[in-house]
């Protein structure tokens, strides 16, 4: 099973569970159009943790299902708790519009987080942070290199209405949605309108107030995409 592509293991795997590809593409994170994708060998060598990923989520160790290499059960070290996948959809920068690839056919990236508790059906979604426009964010900032991990705000909106103090990730869109700014803001309502303030000792970041005026439109888009979860960073040598 060695000289076997890792994709022929995941399929062989998959049918002795009885899982179709949606199911695998549920249990595992992983969008489904990325599962038909390596099922079908398109895809060589996946980017970040999606080995590992669909590893855990078929019970099997990653040197099976990577190398065809078996590995006797006793010899495993089995982390405590399950992972789940998150794409890494990009970065957040305020005030930095960039043009929007709508045919951008490059592998997503993936990487394992934990799941979220209080969310548990929703996705996962997690940007890298440029900038130090929440680096006075209280009780913890947000600096330029971290990475945040929010939920979809689309999969969680009836159940978390806006409110002050959130953390949401903004995304606001002009030139016919042509360009696209994605940044990290807090929440402050007031009555007739919704401000998304930055967090900053740099006096350059300002806040994007949203009037409740059905009729006022400037061109330009502004809608929350992700209610933030997590900050990681980490050290590099």
């Amino acid at each position: 099973m060695a000289t076997m592509a890792w994709w022929k293991r995941l399929d062989e795997r998959r049918k002795e569970l009885g899982w179709n590809k949606a199911e695998l593409s549920r249990r595992s994170g992983i969008p489904y159009d990325n599962i038909n994708k390596y099922l079908r060998g398109d895809i060589e060598q996946p980017r970040g943790d999606v080995l590992d990923t669909l590893a855990r989520t078929i019970k099997r160790p990653l040197l099976w299902l990577r190398d065809g290499i078996e590995v006797a059960q006793s010899e495993l070290t089995l982390m405590p708790g399950r992972m789940v996948a998150a794409q890494v959809v990009g970065r957040v920068e305020a005030g930095t519009f960039r043009e929007v690839d709508e045919f951008d056919q490059s592998e997503p990236v993936l990487i394992s987080v934990p799941p979220d508790e209080r969310f548990p059906h929703a996705r996962q979604i997690v940007f890298d942070v440029s900038g130090d426009s929440m680096n006075n964010l209280r009780p913890r900032p947000i600096m330029d290199g971290d990475r945040v991990i929010a939920v979809a705000y689309e999969d969680v909106a009836n159940e978390a209405v806006l409110r002050d103090a959130m953390v949401v990730i903004v995304e606001r869109t002009r030139d016919g949605g042509h360009t696209r700014e994605w940044s990290v803001k807090q929440v402050e309502l007031y009555e007739g309108r919704t401000e998304f303030h930055p967090r900053s000792t740099n006096p350059k970041h300002k806040p994007i107030v949203v009037e409740r005026d059905a009729d006022a439109d400037d061109g330009t888009r502004v809608e929350v995409i992700g209610l933030v979860r997590r900050v990681q960073n980490e050290f590099t040598y």
